[in-house]
């Protein structure tokens, strides 16, 4: 099931080491390094209660760290292990590349630390979509009776995978472009990228530079580069990638499947790619049916789920069987109550444009609800492509000016209810409202479009706001 190639094992006894950032990967690699005999010197641009917390921990350990200076270069640094949120300008960063210092990521930590029988990696990377298909992909292989985790950017630490007792066959990764750019030398048995649009530009300084970070994810691949036939931008990736001989592009397509991809026919999911004579042949894998929620989006992620799964000699039934088991994490395209003829559904992960965009095409007529902070974004592509749609919008939020202006140059015919209040109540005005404009068959959508930061703590807050915002509704019988 593909090669397990394994990189040259460093001697870090007495290595010098600086980890940048504390938080949730820094302090477990310098904790690892530690372990392995290298001298850590952790530094941090925070000196707050919680920084000063976490250093004694790790002082305590004999590990150095050093709080409100995160920019000089510590003396004899030998290479720096950096969280994925310190971005490429930072001044540390600088200095090191001038002495010549070597920079990782936690991903590239851990996979310089996989022992000689490491399981494979299918790496899945994207601006949206990410995390389901990864979880999408690891319910399929579970099917098939391989041991795996879904692990990277998902939440589940790479070096717990790597390094903890359990012995895995293959492991299901998702990794930010975040994580890739600082992920120099990992080669993974096969990759997806599921879609790309502008998002982290401030981080990466352009969509040039954002789309180069997220096509590292094809370099060295050897079984499968797979890519999204209506997203060409992520076929370009695969054609400028250095693969292993051998190593094809599969491309997945909520369309009719030509050789060499997977697509639907007459609502099934079918493979043309990995079967004999691809020419004439295709391969049923499972109905639209199987996939919960079945919105297009949700669909996309399985095909490129089954790809990945499909290029690690995975059969149809363990396809079938995996889709099926698997149900999305909260607050993905989530219905959350129908009442008075009206869904409720919970999207507030669409945290950007291009998520929002997907989640709206999935439902006909919609009361939207939109807004927050829109971390630089525009709305005017995505409210011309979703105006047909709309029976109403109700904005929230810091940014909401934005959304209801592209709605007046855009749908000036569709009613609009703007909510000027960040209080916790506003999300349930904002539900009233949106009941109030619905009618019997329309979906009430949270697809926000926007970060959640200004009203919420997260993204899981703030669709936890509006599931119990609607459930308070459907009780009083007013929905």
């Amino acid at each position: 099931m593909g090669s397990r190639e394994v990189t040259e094992q460093l001697d870090w006894n007495g290595k010098k080491v600086t980890v940048a950032g504390l938080g949730v990967s820094g302090i477990p690699a310098a904790r690892v390094l530690h372990g392995l005999g290298a001298l850590v010197t952790v530094v941090n641009d925070g000196d707050d209660e919680r920084s000063r917390a976490q250093a004694a921990e790790l002082e305590a350990e004999g590990i150095t760290v050093r709080l409100g200076d995160g920019a000089t270069l510590p003396s004899g640094t030998e290479l720096i292990v950096t969280t994925p949120g310190w971005r490429p300008d930072k001044p540390l960063f600088t200095a090191a590349a001038e002495a010549g210092v070597e920079i990782w990521g936690d991903v590239e930590l851990a996979w310089r630390l996989r022992g000689p029988d490491a399981a494979p990696w299918l790496a899945v990377t994207g601006t949206n979509g990410k995390t389901t298909t990864v979880r999408m992909l690891a319910s399929i292989l579970e099917a098939a009776g391989l041991r795996t985790a879904a692990v990277g950017n998902i939440g589940v630490s790479l070096l717990d995978a790597v390094l903890g007792e359990t012995e895995y066959d293959v492991l299901a990764v998702e990794l930010s472009s975040y994580q890739l750019h600082w992920a120099p030398s990992v080669r993974v048995h096969s990759a997806a990228v599921l879609n790309l649009a502008p998002d982290h530009l401030d981080w990466h300084g352009s969509m040039e530079a954002y789309a180069a970070d997220k096509g590292r994810v094809y370099e060295g691949n050897q079984v499968a580069c797979v890519y999204n036939v209506a997203d060409k931008v992520t076929e370009d990736l695969v054609r400028e990638a250095d693969v292993e001989e051998g190593c094809r592009a599969i491309g997945f397509t909520l369309g009719t499947p030509g050789p060499s991809q997977l697509g639907v026919v007459e609502g099934i999911l079918v493979d043309r790619a990995f079967v004999e004579n691809r020419q004439k042949n295709a391969q049923e894998l499972a109905e639209v049916t199987d996939v919960q929620p079945p919105a297009p989006h949700n669909i996309a992620n399985a095909l490129a789920a089954a790809a990945l799964a499909r290029a690690f000699g995975v059969d149809a039934k363990a396809v079938r069987d995996g889709l099926k088991a698997f149900r999305p994490d909260p607050h993905r395209i989530e219905l959350v109550e129908e009442t008075g003829g009206v869904a409720y559904v919970d999207d507030s992960k669409a945290t950007n444009t291009h998520a929002a965009e997907a989640s709206l095409a999935a439902y006909d007529p919609i009361v939207w609800i939109a807004g927050g902070l829109a971390k630089g974004a525009t709305f005017d592509e995505l409210v011309q492509k979703s105006a047909k749609r709309l029976r109403g919008a109700v904005l929230i939020g810091a940014d909401r000016a934005l959304i209801r202006e592209a709605l007046a140059r855009h749908a000036p015919e569709v009613p609009v209810v703007d909510l000027d209040r960040t209080d916790t109540g506003a999300m349930s005005e904002a539900v009233r409202e949106a009941a109030r404009l619905a009618r019997p068959g329309d979906t009430v959508l949270l697809a926000p479009a926007c970060a959640s930061m200004d009203m919420f703590t997260n993204y899981n807050k703030r669709g936890e706001a509006f599931a119990d915002a609607v459930r308070a509704l459907a009780a009083t019988g007013d929905a």
